[in-house]
C-alpha cells in the first residue's frame, strides 16, 4: 500500500494515515475484505511508530471502515457504493464547513464562494490530469 506522509504538513500522521486508507477504501481502491497490513508492518514500512498506525487503525475501526478478526489482521469492511459516497460528503461537509463560514464572514456571497470551488475543481483536475499524463 503506497501512502505519502510527511512531517511537513500540520496534520498529524496518523491522521494522514488514516485519511489516506479511507480515501482509497472510499475511491475503491481497497475493496472489501482487501487484508490490510498489521500495524507493526505498516509501522516499519512508513517509518511511523507502532502507537501511530495503531490510532490511525482505531480511528478507522470507529469510522466502520475496516474490522479486525481475531488472530487474522485488519481487513476493509464491506461498504455499499451509497454508503461510500455518504461518508465523502459528510467528510467534506466537517472539511468545508470552516472555510466557508470564514469566507461568509469575510463578505463573499455564496456565488462568489460557489465560483471559486468551481474553479479550484477545474483547477485539480487539470493538474492530476497533467501529472498521470502518458506524455509525460
Amino acid at each position: 500500500m503506497i501512502l505519502n506522509l510527511t512531517d511537513l504538513s500540520n496534520e498529524p500522521l496518523q491522521g494522514q494515515l488514516s485519511r489516506q486508507i479511507r480515501a482509497k477504501i472510499l475511491a475503491g481502491e481497497l475493496p472489501a475484505e482487501t487484508s490490510l497490513p498489521s500495524i507493526r508492518e505498516l509501522a516499519r514500512q512508513q517509518h511511523v511508530s507502532v502507537i501511530t498506525v495503531q490510532r490511525a487503525y482505531e480511528q478507522l475501526l470507529r469510522d466502520n471502515l475496516i474490522h479486525s478478526r481475531r488472530g487474522k489482521g485488519f481487513f476493509v469492511s464491506q461498504l455499499r457504493k451509497d454508503e461510500k459516497i455518504d461518508m465523502a460528503k459528510e467528510r467534506l461537509m466537517e472539511n468545508l464547513e470552516r472555510p466557508i463560514l470564514a469566507a461568509l464572514e469575510e463578505g463573499l456571497s455564496n456565488s462568489d464562494i460557489i465560483k471559486i470551488v468551481e474553479n479550484l475543481i477545474k483547477l485539480i483536475k487539470e493538474t492530476k490530469n497533467k501529472n498521470i499524463s502518458p506524455t509525460d
